[in-house]
């Protein structure tokens, strides 16, 4: 992959864009980072029986009572949580040797057991999200993830070998390992593809991010089948495979060019920024984006950092801080862990002998749909695609509700609502899906941009714990009311949406302020013109 590879350099592009096969090969490489996520966000949820069996086993907590303490140990899941199905809940009687207060004690435990195998995931990530920018710039883009990948290899092993030992120890502690690398990662990949892409396609690639996740999470529905990896047998070595990626990723990132803002505005290495720029553009000048890099290092150097807290308490930045907070939440809070919830019982009602293909078509559509975002992003703007997203999803959330609450008097509402699964999944990958990752970075300058991510990252993490942790019990309490809730969750971020973000494609920093202000916030100082150049959508065709 160095420069001697002419082939690889050769544009492929067209209108006033290059996109070269070092580009590719380097962004495949990072957004197998991204791919990593995924997989370890679906792969817990297939085997989950078999691993509380297994727990039972190890733990020698007696199998009685399994039918009643599956339906407890559906706990929580990050993607897609499950819980007891509520049509029916019949308790299995208790045998009469065992008492039943030990009984509910055990089971509590194992139920406590999976939910921890489930959510120290998110822990881990809530953890390490504030430090993905902070490493990416000590190390560079390159070597952090590099460092990152032995987080996701000692997770995977630990996972991988739970067979072998105690298995409840080795899974959570190897899901709360991979959760330190996820949440590195969900800074530092987003920041390095944004950092290398042409300014044209900064929108297009940045969405990447998130299509490499929802295949991953498919990729881990698929192999999670029994009769693959998802069986008594080879449980373990489903939830080790995320392994193979994170070996390939790190053999290609040492073929991977540094990222040419970091080494010029971080280490002020313009030979090196210019060597590495030639080989992701290929034969194309680059001159114009030296130039840029330069201004805006002079622009860096002269603003200072920006500290967390300073984004609430400058009045400069609490409005472009809040409205990336309620981008994050808006995503998680959308129900689309709901959807996942509800699809398998929905399509065994339809009558479907094998409900598991429908769910994983409903990933299939998941991760088509994130595909066509990634060309819709800079031609509708990012604003309206998280509009139309939102708009579409809280229609689909009324026909799912209207559905489910119908399902026991008209049989035929079954396809009602499985229609508006696929649907609703759809809505979300076109806006709330990829768009709040990339959308966080184009509101803010050098100074609190770093900051500012790191925090969007928390909350993108918290929200998706708060999610994991509650649903299972709103759902068992609001039963097939519980998408009307989220319908009026919708309706609200999607008003929220309609009054208070910018529209950022094609927008200076000193535009997007403009609108702040209109919009009822106070403008950052009037600085950074440039930076937009490197960051968005620039020219606007």
């Amino acid at each position: 992959m160095n420069d001697s590879h002419s082939g690889m350099n050769e544009p492929a592009g067209s209108i006033g864009l290059t996109i070269t096969g070092t580009l590719v090969f380097t962004v495949f490489t990072a957004v197998l980072g991204s791919f990593q996520f995924g997989y370890d966000i679906g792969v817990i949820n297939a085997p989950q029986q078999i691993i509380i069996t297994h727990y039972r086993h190890v733990l020698d907590v007696p199998l009685a009572d399994r039918k009643a303490l599956s339906s407890d140990a559906m706990a929580t899941t990050e993607e897609m949580p499950r819980t007891p199905n509520l049509m029916n809940s019949t308790p299995t009687p208790l045998p009469e040797e065992e008492p039943e207060e030990e009984l509910v004690e055990e089971s509590g435990l194992i139920t406590m057991l999976w939910s921890l195998s489930v959510s120290s995931f998110a822990i881990g990530g809530m953890i390490a999200s504030f430090f993905g920018g902070w490493l990416g710039d000590q190390l560079g883009r390159i070597k952090a993830m590099l460092i990152a990948n032995i987080l996701s290899l000692a997770g995977a092993l630990l996972m991988g070998f739970s067979k072998m030992g105690p298995s409840h120890i080795l899974i959570i502690s190897g899901r709360a390992v991979s959760g330190l690398y996820c949440g590195l990662i969900s800074g530092l990949v987003p920041m390095y593809i944004g950092e290398i892409a042409p300014t044209t396609l900064r929108g297009a690639i940045g969405a990447l991010h998130q299509l490499a996740i929802v295949t991953g999470i498919l990729i881990s529905q698929i192999v999670g089948l029994d009769f693959i990896l998802g069986n008594r047998e080879l449980w373990h070595i489903l939830l080790g495979l995320s392994a193979v990626p994170a070996v390939l990723q790190s053999l290609l990132l040492f073929f991977c060019p540094e990222s040419p803002r970091y080494l010029f505005i971080k280490l002020d290495e313009e030979n090196k920024a210019k060597k590495s720029l030639k080989r992701l553009r290929g034969g194309v000048d680059v001159t114009k984006d030296i130039a840029e890099m330069r201004k805006e290092r002079s622009e860096a150097s002269s603003e200072q950092k920006v500290s967390i807290i300073q984004l609430f308490t400058n009045s400069s930045y609490r409005q472009p801080i809040l409205v990336s907070l309620m981008l994050h939440m808006a995503q998680q809070f959308s129900g689309i862990n709901g959807i996942f919830y509800y699809s398998t019982s929905i399509f065994q009602t339809a009558g479907l002998s094998q409900p598991v293909y429908a769910t994983i078509g409903v990933g299939a559509i998941n991760t088509v749909f994130t595909a066509l975002s990634v060309f819709l992003v800079e031609k509708a703007g990012r604003r309206s695609l998280f509009l139309i997203g939102m708009s579409g999803m809280f229609v689909c959330a009324i026909f799912m509700s209207v559905g489910l609450v119908l399902l026991d008097k008209f049989a035929w509402m079954s396809y009602v609502s499985m229609v508006a699964i696929f649907l609703f999944v759809s809505f979300f990958e076109i806006g709330p899906g990829p768009i709040p990752w990339f959308m966080v970075a184009e509101f803010f300058s050098q100074g609190p941009r770093p900051a500012a991510l790191a925090m969007a990252a928390f909350s993108n993490w918290t929200c998706n714990f708060i999610v994991a942790l509650c649903f299972p019990y709103i759902a068992e309490l609001c039963g097939p009311f519980v998408f009307f809730l989220f319908a009026g969750v919708l309706l609200a971020f999607t008003l929220f949406t309609y009054f208070k973000v910018p529209e950022t494609k094609g927008k200076s920093f000193e535009e997007i302020a403009a609108e702040f202000q209109k919009r009822g916030g106070s403008a950052r100082p009037r600085k950074a013109a440039t930076e937009m150049k490197f960051l968005g959508a620039a020219e606007t065709a």
